[in-house]
């Protein structure tokens, strides 16, 4: 049965899990930290209402010691959250809170994890292939009713999330304030304000007057290498550009040719991050049939990343797991998440590649669903270098490990690999 809970100020019942967002938008012209002070209160208020968990018999003394124990805690977060000012310098109070209230993203459930029916779909082709492939991705969809259009960079961030905390035990620890699952939209918003409010890319922050919560910016790799950087994960940027393109914009650090101090991707230029959703783009001019090719470069490269010695074997189709991490994939007008890369022999021809791809722009159930029957999956997961009809690409990847001391000081200044061809 749905839980509704009544909107504290219009009075409506709505459902629980969108009680924080129905009541922030009563609130979208009103001052940002106010707003802030406002969700932290529901949030707080959901977290320590009565819930119905999964059945566990337990002891009278074990279970008596398990409510005393979360009331406790109830109180505690109350009094924290009442007392600390969301516009103050304490940054370390605005973790504690978005770590300890559970506000994370529902997702349809497909019974078997996506990967797994990717696995058994690839185990079913004819041809010869060899294909790398992620494990433990799930799959994060755009709402019409929340963020179609403009949320697609939240919701790759989403997935690499996803694959992090169940994959990388190193960064489930540090993911989000330890709180082991992925935050909804709002949360991670507030999440990157905190990582600007610690100094990381303190440039781009300036793109949206250093806060985000509650808009509809698009957002790119910046962003999320910032994010996940931030909590000392080694988040790293490539731009993949051809020889023959000239990018030029105003104020954001970046040139034609080399390397500045400090580089901000070329696919920044394509997203409205000003107040005004105003590009700071200038047109570019390119020659689309300059050689070598740059969506090979793009192909090449993400073999390469996910090639390692570490990859392990899976069925009798060529078809091999990777421990590498899922990538965030930028082009002019959208963003996605590779999961993994596909190459197959042709007699007498050159390899054959193939992106396997999760697109946040698809549903879930509607990926489900045509990888539970073997059925048209691959027009929506895989992506040929024919269909790379970009000018520009790039790419967010995260480097094994967490970074601490002076690294993480170096982290918060973002520079990019640049790959020409």
């Amino acid at each position: 049965m749905a839980d509704f809970s009544a909107c504290p100020i219009c009075n409506l019942r709505v459902l629980t899990s969108e009680l924080e967002r129905h009541a922030n938008s009563h609130f979208d012209d009103e001052d940002i930290d106010k707003d802030f002070e406002l969700a932290q209160q529901i949030a707080l208020d959901l977290a320590c209402a009565p819930s119905s968990p999964p059945y566990i018999p337990v002891d009278d003394d074990m279970q008596c010691e398990t409510s005393s124990q979360k009331d406790r805690e109830c109180s505690i977060l109350k009094y924290e959250a009442k007392n600390c000012n969301p516009g103050g310098k304490d940054i370390d109070e605005k973790v504690r809170i978005l770590s300890s209230v559970y506000l994370n993203e529902t997702r349809p459930q497909i019974g078997q994890g996506l990967m797994d029916l990717l696995k058994n779909c690839l185990e079913l082709e004819t041809e010869k292939t060899t294909t790398i492939l992620c494990v433990n991705v799930d799959h994060f969809q755009s709402s019409h009713s929340e963020d179609y259009g403009w949320g697609c960079g939240w919701r790759n961030i989403q997935m690499l999330s996803s694959h992090l905390l169940k994959q990388r035990q190193e960064a489930r620890e540090v993911l989000y304030g330890g709180s082991g699952f992925v935050p909804d939209i709002p949360s991670l918003q507030r999440w990157l304000e905190i990582a600007w409010k610690r100094g990381f890319d303190k440039q781009g922050s300036e793109d949206f007057d250093r806060a985000i919560y509650g808009k509809r910016n698009w957002i790119g790799t910046t962003e999320c290498a910032t994010l996940f950087r931030s909590f000392g994960l080694r988040a790293r940027i490539v731009d993949f550009v051809s020889r023959e393109i000239d990018i030029r914009s105003s104020g954001v650090g970046k040139c034609v040719g080399s390397m500045t101090p400090q580089v901000y991707g070329p696919m920044d230029v394509y997203l409205s991050k000003g107040k005004n959703a105003v590009s700071k783009a200038v047109p570019i001019s390119y020659d689309v049939k300059a050689k070598p090719n740059v969506q090979q470069a793009l192909i090449d490269w993400v073999w390469n990343y996910f090639s390692d010695n570490k990859s392990r074997k899976y069925g009798n189709h060529g078809i091999l797991v990777s421990q590498k991490a899922p990538l965030y994939f930028q082009h002019d007008g959208h963003s996605r998440t590779i999961v993994g890369i596909q190459m197959k022999c042709q007699r007498n021809g050159p390899m054959q590649y193939n992106l396997l791809i999760l697109d946040p722009g698809h549903t879930t159930e509607s990926l489900a669903k045509s990888l539970k029957g073997n059925f048209g999956w691959q027009k929506l997961i895989k992506r040929g270098v024919h269909t790379l009809k970009k000018p520009l690409y790039q790419l967010c990847f995260l480097d094994p490990g967490i970074a601490s001391g002076e690294e993480i000081e170096s982290l918060k200044n973002l520079h990019s690999i640049r790959v020409e061809a």
